[in-house]
């Protein structure tokens, strides 16, 4: 997938300028930013619930900019939210069965296949009976990738998949996401969690200002000065420590 020269206004505030970028197959591109930067509008543009003012997205090659989001899908790509969207009173099962039938034109025994496969994946496969609505908070995040990846995308778009877990169940994420990444699905994940971004991909972009400011390996990104400037000018708390995080963990 890549995107070029991308830019997006509401009204007078324009949230994106110029971003652009490539990502490779089997590749985790991290994307992180002070709040307010246009991540999440970013991943929209890309799925095709945004159209941006100006730019093209590509997805394998082909320019998707004015397709829709179902059309998109079914070429292969998928995504998660911040707060899961799974269907609760439906099983963890019927929820990827869902994602698998909808995600392409495939026969039901086939998407029934995928859906157990994908169970084995995310490891909730002990869990397929329960109602998501009766899962705990990791279990649901574990679905969230799930139903995305039900549809057997080549690129997988994650919003915050880490977020409000414990560094343990971080972990977990991590696993799942290489598990992912080594079948080759490329992976755009937006992500607070500095340990998400310094061990579970290969490059960070740093979206701020409007543009693709920085994009480079993980301990490189996170530890710039370009960083620290970033987050400390859009008072990001904590942003002197994350950056002395990095820079220590080279």
């Amino acid at each position: 997938m890549s995107a070029r020269d991308i830019g997006i206004s509401f009204g007078n505030n324009r949230v994106l300028e110029s971003v652009s970028f490539d990502l490779h197959k089997g590749e985790t591109l991290g994307v992180i930013g002070p709040n307010g930067a246009g991540k999440t509008v970013l991943l929209n543009i890309l799925t095709g619930i945004l159209r941006p003012a100006h730019g093209e997205v590509f997805l394998d090659g082909i320019e998707i900019t004015k397709k829709g989001i179902t059309e998109r899908t079914m070429m292969g790509l998928g995504r998660t939210f911040q707060i899961p969207r799974s269907f609760e009173n439906m099983t963890a099962y019927e929820n990827t069965l869902v994602g698998a039938v909808f995600g392409k034109d495939i026969t039901e025994r086939a998407a029934e296949e995928r859906a157990h496969e994908v169970l084995d994946i995310i490891g909730l496969s002990g869990k397929k009976r329960v109602f998501a609505g009766k899962l705990g908070l990791l279990d649901r995040k574990r679905l969230e990738i799930g139903i995305a990846l039900a549809g057997g995308p080549s690129v997988l778009l994650l919003d915050e998949a880490a977020g409000g877990l414990t560094e343990s169940e971080t972990m977990e994420v991590l696993e799942i996401v290489g598990s992912v990444k080594a079948s080759g699905v490329g992976v755009i994940w937006i992500e607070h969690v500095l340990q998400t971004m310094l061990h579970g991909t290969e490059r960070i972009l740093l979206l701020a200002e409007g543009r693709d400011l920085l994009c480079g390996p993980p301990q490189e990104v996170m530890g710039s000065k370009e960083v620290e400037r970033v987050y400390l000018g859009a008072g990001g708390i904590g942003a002197g420590r994350r950056a002395k995080q990095a820079r220590q963990a080279q």
